[in-house]
């Protein structure tokens, strides 16, 4: 035992994005101010080439979006747009309203997962049992287009409603996922090819079209069998995504009960929740999203069944530093950046009238020139032979300028 602790703490990856408890209030101020000014920088980009669409662009989408490339705003672009053609292509906004999973409580059986309340920052919690999964019966209970499909689904919940939810309940801004893989018993022997096509069509979406929305991932219960499985894994994570996971052995525990209060984690990982009243705590979805009075709070922005699926409108509502003239401000940047490229395209027309003025002058000074020696060949009295020579000036000028 003592030496799988040792193996598993040698593939233990520190946490990049935690909260550094000595960062002062005068430095988040600062951060906060920054990212505020380039979520700005970024709207008006979208906004002066025609791209700021009427959903999605809220203040918390930009952000995501610049942080994923590094505040690098013409990558955020083309990431943002990319995302854009991936919505319509993807159908996202039907799925989102009309997809039903029909075999969704058999697929949980073979598959166990799911949302459970929130960590002590107000961060919904999402756990999955990895080393519980039965492939053969989850192969036979869906697809992998609908459990990707399912997936969006639940990403788009968590974006809309999730997210706004622990917002009001933990009255702060919350946009990013604790989540908890528990691999007991898991390696290679797991990823199957159809494992590994799920895996990776999950981590495309996600990193793609989802970005920045883990705060930190716990993988428990790792023996020294899931070093070879970790080691192929890795290769499918990005950066950011590997800065956020720690990997844990059996002794875990610890950890977890510094991030999450022991009443909202399950038994089955230490913690004294059963949800028995609800089939168990991967099955009740349990969180603030199910409490009416915060659900009645969303509705007064918007309809759920109506709203955008980033919840956008309640997004800069409970933001402590959304704008209350957001609109406003919206409609003057338009009016601003439609004068400025009004004013670029007549500079970029001044600038080609100056080009032609430019040539026509200097066609116009080549001719001033063969003038001014003609006119020093014409002089009094001049003998035939200077008359000639002059003739012949003259001539060879006049036929330059023809």
């Amino acid at each position: 035992m003592q030496e799988t602790e040792v193996s598993v703490r040698d593939i233990h990856i520190s946490d990049g994005s935690e909260e550094d408890p000595m960062q002062s209030d005068t430095f988040q101020e600062h951060q906060n101010s920054n990212n505020e000014q380039m979520v700005e920088a970024f709207r008006n980009l979208l906004l002066l080439h025609g791209q700021l669409p009427s959903k999605h662009g809220d203040s918390n989408t930009l952000l995501r979006f610049l942080k994923m490339r590094d505040f690098d705003l013409g990558k955020a672009k083309d990431a943002f747009l990319n995302y854009m053609k991936w919505r319509v292509d993807s159908k996202v906004d039907l799925i989102s309203k009309e997809f039903k999973y029909e075999e969704y409580g058999e697929v949980k059986k073979h598959y166990p997962h799911g949302f459970h309340k929130v960590d002590k920052t107000g961060r919904p919690i999402y756990i999955e049992r990895l080393g519980m999964v039965d492939l053969n019966a989850f192969s036979k209970a869906t697809t992998i287009d609908r459990y990707v499909k399912y997936h969006i689904k639940e990403q788009e919940k968590t974006l809309s409603l999730r997210y706004p939810a622990c917002s009001i309940a933990s009255e702060k801004h919350v946009f990013s996922t604790t989540t908890i893989l528990d691999v007991s018993g898991l390696g290679m022997s797991n990823f199957s090819k159809s494992a590994r096509s799920l895996f990776m069509e999950i981590q495309k979406i996600d990193s793609n079209y989802y970005p920045e929305t883990l705060h930190r991932l716990f993988v428990v219960n790792a023996n020294s069998g899931f070093r070879m499985l970790w080691l192929a894994l890795k290769t499918f994570l990005d950066a950011r995504t590997l800065a956020k996971v720690h990997v844990l052995g059996p002794n875990y525990l610890g950890e977890l009960l510094e991030a999450i209060d022991p009443s909202n984690l399950p038994t089955f990982l230490g913690g004294n929740c059963t949800c028995s009243d609800r089939g168990g705590c991967l099955f009740s979805d349990e969180g603030p999203w199910n409490d009416p009075n915060i659900k009645a709070k969303i509705q007064e922005t918007c309809t759920i069944g109506d709203t955008d699926p980033e919840g956008h409108t309640l997004d800069d509502k409970v933001s402590e530093n959304a704008s209350a003239n957001q609109k406003e401000d919206s409609g003057r940047n338009m009016i601003t950046l439609q004068k400025y490229a009004s004013l670029k395209a007549a500079v970029k027309e001044a600038q080609k009238r100056i080009e032609t003025l430019e040539t026509s002058l200097h066609e116009t000074k080549r001719a001033m020139n063969g003038l001014a020696e003609i006119i020093e060949t014409i002089k009094p009295n001049q003998t035939d032979s200077t008359n000639s020579q002059m003739q012949t000036v003259l001539d060879r000028k006049m036929s330059g300028l023809s």
